[in-house]
């Protein structure tokens, strides 16, 4: 019981103490908004990404279905790049979970 006391409040520490500061440098750096030219590019990527979708892949060989989830993988890159968000894996988290588990 003692270690999860002190794992929870390590854990807590760490969450409230990078929080704002992610927050305040988000605020600081970027635009809440999306500029004419960012939207312009997103739309064409979910057009893209529709094209895609809507395709009859049944008849594609294996060289071309790798390179459409090649050029899925570089539209999501792209959208992430664009929308400013801050994404972490599952598999991050994970790892995150295990590495405090080790320490304590």
């Amino acid at each position: 019981m003692r270690k999860f006391i002190y794992a929870f409040t390590l854990v807590s520490a760490l969450i409230f103490s990078i929080t704002p500061a992610i927050a305040s440098d988000k605020k600081a750096n970027k635009p809440t908004e999306l500029t004419a030219e960012q939207k312009v590019k997103l739309d064409k990527i979910v057009n893209r990404v529709e094209e895609i979708r809507n395709m009859d892949k049944s008849n594609l060989t294996k060289e071309e279905r790798k390179a459409l989830r090649s050029e899925l993988k570089d539209l999501k890159e792209q959208a992430r790049d664009i929308s400013d968000g801050i994404y972490l894996s599952f598999a991050a988290i994970i790892i995150i979970i295990l590495l405090l588990i080790l320490i304590l």
